[in-house]
């Protein structure tokens, strides 16, 4: 599929993933209409770039706004979601307006004569799985709150897509790094402190891990929009994760050589979330499926690690 011209409305347009990925879409020759809630302190970050336009409003006020704002677009890319913290990841009261406010989005997708809706989910939506294995299929089993949102918002958008024939993409991210990640993130964390001699206290980290760069992340939603046109009106989960799985403490101390040894790793010391140490293994055939066989990551754990001592994520984006 061509993107050039194509009419796309976007939440989160302000976030890590949704930064990269409009960028992105804007670069193809897109049109990208962003929602952006008033009070959002990233409107400072949002694309310079003559085909970008700028919506003000929630969620909950997709359907008036893109009605009066946009008219009609191809299709519509949904990440924004709150109360990812620790505070209110478990709020059902918090999630449950993320359901909601989804489902608003959903609906002006619809009348806005979109082929394509796309949405962010999460590998919490898996829950504890033998070995650690996530395949697309598999039952889920979400273990907090915001797991357990992300997956009713799946099974209700996937009923009512099916009833519009609306194409839907259901992307399950899982350890997405790089520029404009949150500073409190493991990678950033790492290497932000280990250039500088500084201790980093860390779990015992033998469980397994996957990590993907954000260049590459941003750039597999792109292309299974691309590429959506061969698989129209079907309703896909898609897990978007690298194909490099390995033990964590293989890829935290590679990020210690990489920043020339310096620093120290103190394993075993950092308190887990409530779900413990939990070993993740993504099957990706599915994003390599509904980009006709031509998915490719492009960005290898050391390169990207080496950008980010380049250029440390410092906050988000």
């Amino acid at each position: 599929m061509e993107l050039t011209g194509k009419r796309v409305v976007m939440t989160g347009v302000t976030g890590f993933i949704g930064s990269h990925v409009a960028q992105m879409l804007l670069a193809e020759g897109a049109m990208v209409y962003g929602l952006v809630r008033p009070e959002s302190a990233g409107k400072k970050t949002l694309p310079c770039h003559e085909h970008f336009h700028l919506l003000c409003g929630t969620m909950q006020e997709a359907v008036s706004v893109c009605r009066d704002q946009v008219g009609h677009a191809d299709a519509f890319f949904h990440f924004a979601w709150g109360g990812v913290n620790r505070a209110e990841i478990d709020s059902q009261a918090v999630q449950e307006m993320n359901i909601q406010g989804s489902l608003q989005c959903l609906e002006a997708a619809r009348q806005l004569g979109c082929r394509f809706f796309t949405d962010a989910g999460s590998r919490v939506e898996y829950g504890i799985t033998p070995d650690g294995r996530m395949e697309e299929s598999m039952e889920c089993h979400p273990v907090n709150e915001y797991g357990k949102a992300k997956l009713r918002f799946y099974d209700d958008a996937r009923q009512r897509c099916l009833q519009w024939g609306l194409t839907f993409y259901h992307l399950r991210f899982f350890s997405v790094y790089g520029r404009g990640d949150h500073p409190w993130s493991i990678i950033s964390t790492l290497t932000r402190d280990l250039p500088q001699g500084l201790t980093v206290s860390l779990s015992a980290c033998r469980h397994r891990w996957n990590f993907m760069e954000i260049e590459d992340a941003a750039r597999a939603v792109v292309e299974l929009y691309r590429f959506s046109d061969a698989h129209a009106g079907g309703s896909h989960v898609v897990n978007v994760a690298s194909r490099d799985t390995r033990v964590l403490r293989d890829f935290v101390q590679e990020i210690q050589d990489l920043c020339g040894g310096r620093g120290s790793l103190e394993f075993g010391t950092f308190v887990q979330a409530k779900e413990g140490a939990l070993s993740i293994c993504p099957e990706t055939g599915q994003l390599l499926y509904l980009t006709n066989g031509t998915w490719e990551e492009r960005i290898g754990f050391a390169e990207g690690i080496r950008r980010m001592l380049r250029e440390p994520a410092g906050g988000k984006g």
